[in-house]
């Protein structure tokens, strides 16, 4: 697994995954739920971020099915990318404790 800063719509799109197989259009919603409705992937970012999390090895593909003639894909987290999401969720808590602290905040944020 690499260590590194997951873009946002990586990020969106694991948090969507952690729970459970989804389709590209349902993780495109997922992900706008979750982030407040403050992101919309459109259909090129979620692809293009897909591919490169699958070649990494975060998110594989499961089944397939046909709806209304169209190919529909659903995508599931591998326990690599779950470890990443996880280590990126404890980059952030960690991040975000400095800022609470800089900012005077009682008690932090995480």
């Amino acid at each position: 697994m690499s260590r590194r800063v997951l873009h946002e719509p990586a990020f969106l799109i694991l948090t969507a995954l952690a729970a459970g197989a989804q389709h590209g259009y349902g993780i495109m919603m997922d992900a706008g739920q979750i982030s407040g409705g403050r992101v919309r992937l459109r259909a090129g970012t979620l692809y293009a971020a897909l591919d490169r999390l699958r070649a990494d090895g975060w998110v594989e593909t499961g089944r397939e099915e046909v709806v209304e003639g169209r190919l529909r894909r659903y995508y599931r987290l591998t326990p690599a990318g779950a470890d990443g999401l996880a280590a990126e969720v404890d980059r952030l808590r960690a991040t975000s404790a400095v800022a609470a602290r800089r900012l005077g905040m009682a008690g932090g944020l995480g």
